[in-house]
């Protein structure tokens, strides 16, 4: 068995928001959609410093579905939809057997991770991009980051990992005490997002 998980140093990462572009372009995602974004942390708006010269101050944090062990959206869903692989901890939605009734959406504790497609998903192309098995985005059903298990079954890394110009990302099983991920976590301070909703996120933030 695999325990994927991915590290994020928060000290190499700039802001750049390849990662998101990498996602959105690999996955043919429709517009007003996505599966991972950057945030601007201490700023007042996206890539803008809060405080005066030369005290300013600004950071930033990609977020994506947390890959949960223990996840909340596992539980609320009516249909079996939502499910966590035993073998590689990745979280999915089937979309032939999610009704869009949004129960994970409500239930998860990281906003904005999924989202409900609508009846007519609008493309920013005339022709589909990306790799050849992205996700259909079925309108009507629920959609979230998917660890790219299609490129992971292949072999590669996370479509967000491979274009990271800071090399802000680590990938493997956290299991394994040899893999890229579980090196970059040992010896460093760490922090996972809202661990008091008890949900075990798989995303580690180097700090």
């Amino acid at each position: 068995m695999t325990r994927y998980g991915m590290a994020i140093d928060l000290k190499r990462c700039f802001g750049c928001h390849t990662c998101a572009i990498a996602c959105k372009v690999a996955n043919n995602i429709p517009r007003n959609m996505r599966y991972s974004w950057v945030e601007t942390i201490g700023g007042t708006a996206d890539d803008t410093a809060s405080g005066e010269f030369p005290q300013c101050q600004m950071s930033f944090q990609p977020i994506q579905c947390q890959h949960c062990a223990e996840p909340a959206c596992l539980e609320v869903c009516p249909t079996g939809a939502t499910s966590k692989d035993e073998e590689t901890g990745i979280v999915s939605v089937d979309p032939e057997l999610c009704i869009g009734c949004e129960s994970c959406i409500k239930a998860c504790p990281y906003e904005g991770v999924r989202t409900l497609i609508g009846d007519s998903p609008e493309y920013y192309l005339d022709v589909a991009v990306g790799e050849f098995d992205a996700p259909a985005h079925k309108p009507g059903t629920v959609e979230k980051c998917t660890f790219c298990k299609n490129l992971i079954d292949r072999g590669d890394v996370p479509a967000c990992m491979q274009l990271c110009p800071g090399r802000a990302r680590y990938w493997g099983d956290l299991d394994d005490p040899t893999s890229e991920v579980a090196k970059a976590i040992a010896g460093r301070e760490v922090q996972r997002l809202h661990e008091s909703a008890g949900t075990e996120p798989n995303i580690y933030y180097l700090v």
